[in-house]
């Protein structure tokens, strides 16, 4: 069977009827090294960056001997095909070839949605965009703080955001210019300034035949990009903008799969 690692929501380790749960961890500090090895498991993960991420830049006096005993306990909690190898000064997880782990289907699914999204197969697109939603969305190490922990989060952000502007364009071209706005205001709600959100809620208001949010769109961008950051829209955003200008009552316009 799969061995199958969750680092979103609640860290676990599944191996066919055996469920390595985020309880059987050692505290909060073997739950964020094994999240460290996990996601870094391409590679190894040397003693000093492992105990920097673990204890956030302030290790412990004696740290090496206090790291050792933390992975010692991880390596009893992990089980059989979950192992952790050691080797000159650096730490690896090791997983079953056909392991699956979250974050690495996460980041695969958004590219076979944005891939597919290019091609046209804009139902393969949506499938592959729900899959890296439904992950990226999950809270990563909920209550832990520190520079590694919000870099992936921040990565986990993006992915989503990505996943719902693919879903948001297949939605157009299926005619749900609704689905579409939901899923461009839900961007916005998380990076406000991201033209390409916009331009895609202009367009639903468009596809939609609201003219008038269209324009009350783009002159929000316009306000917001000028007032904040001192910018003006990109040549892209503008021609969405015509496009809004030129439309007699906002139907009839073939929605775009531009992202």
């Amino acid at each position: 069977m799969t061995v199958r690692v969750y680092l979103t929501g609640n860290v676990a380790v599944e191996d066919g009827d055996v469920l390595v749960s985020e309880r059987r961890f050692p505290a909060r500090q073997g739950r964020r090294a094994f999240a460290v090895l996990a996601w870094e498991r391409a590679r190894a993960v040397s003693m000093d960056e492992l105990a920097d991420v673990i204890w956030d830049g302030m290790p412990p006096d004696a740290w090496q001997q206090a790291l050792r005993a933390l992975v010692s306990k991880l390596r009893s909690a992990l089980g059989e095909r979950a192992t952790i190898g050691q080797a000159f000064g650096c730490y690896q997880l090791r997983l079953p070839a056909d392991a699956w782990v979250d974050v690495e289907a996460c980041d695969a699914a958004v590219h076979e949605a944005e891939a597919a999204l290019r091609d046209g197969a804009s139902e393969g697109a949506t499938g592959w965009a729900l899959v890296a939603n439904a992950i990226a969305r999950r809270p990563f190490l909920a209550g832990d703080e520190g520079t590694w922990v919000e870099d992936r989060r921040e990565h986990l952000r993006e992915v989503r955001v990505r996943a719902l502007e693919v879903r948001g364009r297949a939605a157009l071209l299926h005619g749900d210019p609704a689905g579409a706005a939901t899923d461009a205001k839900a961007i916005l709600d998380t990076d406000p300034y991201r033209e390409s959100a916009h331009t895609l809620l202009m367009e639903a208001h468009l596809a939609a035949g609201e003219r008038a949010h269209a324009v009350l769109a783009y002159e929000h961008l316009r306000t917001i990009l000028a007032e904040d950051l001192g910018v003006t829209p990109s040549a892209e955003t503008e021609s969405v903008f015509r496009d809004v200008l030129g439309a007699q009552g906002g139907s009839g316009r073939e929605p775009s799969t531009r992202r």
